[in-house]
């Protein structure tokens, strides 16, 4: 089994899978527009319904003259820990697609899934490239955000994620700090199964 601070994963997984997790305290570290373009490259590669790349990033770096305003509309829980991160991405995803059948678009029911897809990519490559990352569904007030952000109607916004250097247990207030930790992951047993889901048990699980 290999061991990451409380995790355990079979040997079979890839470390950076087990090692990536979602810390809240980051350094003052600033990232380049080089260095976040080579993350969110990863993005591209992720796949998605009819290949429609539903996906789009839209970004502020610390000490531009977006950062204010992406971090402001984040929930104030969020702000506290995200305002010191190097970079904020929104997430948002295309609902309709024009697949190769017809020339009229139509509905992706795939289209938050495809997205989710391509943001785990980010997180992965932030994870490889020595940045952390930390996704989030805290955003203060969607319809606020989605105007805000320009988004036209046939797109949905769907997550934000900070990147920035991983920083000590002690920049963060005693609430905090407490969660600052690796979370645990059901075990494989409880979420697979050889056959249908007819007679299990209630899906939902308390959140960690």
């Amino acid at each position: 089994m290999v061991h990451t601070d409380r995790r355990l994963a079979s040997p079979s997984i890839m470390r950076l899978i087990v090692e990536r997790w979602s810390p809240r305290s980051f350094t003052d570290a600033l990232i380049s527009d080089e260095e976040l373009r080579a993350i969110l490259e990863a993005a591209r590669w992720a796949p998605s319904q009819y290949n429609s790349q539903p996906w789009r990033f839209m970004y502020a770096r610390r000490g531009t003259e977006n950062w204010d305003l992406f971090l402001s509309w984040l929930k104030p829980v969020n702000q506290r820990w995200a305002k010191s991160a190097s970079a904020l991405v929104y997430v948002a995803s295309c609902k309709t697609m024009i697949p190769r059948m017809t020339p009229d678009p139509v509905f992706s029911r795939t289209h938050s899934y495809d997205a989710g897809a391509a943001a785990m990519l980010i997180l992965l490559q932030a994870t490889y490239a020595g940045w952390a990352a930390h996704t989030m569904s805290g955003v203060s007030n969607i319809e606020e955000t989605h105007a805000g952000l320009k988004l036209p109607d046939s797109f949905a916004l769907e997550t934000a994620i900070a990147i920035g250097k991983q920083g000590a247990l002690s920049m963060l207030p005693d609430d905090l700090a407490v969660r600052e930790k690796p979370s645990m992951r059901v075990a494989l047993d409880e979420i697979i199964y050889d056959g249908t889901f007819a007679g299990q048990e209630n899906p939902y699980r308390k959140a960690q």
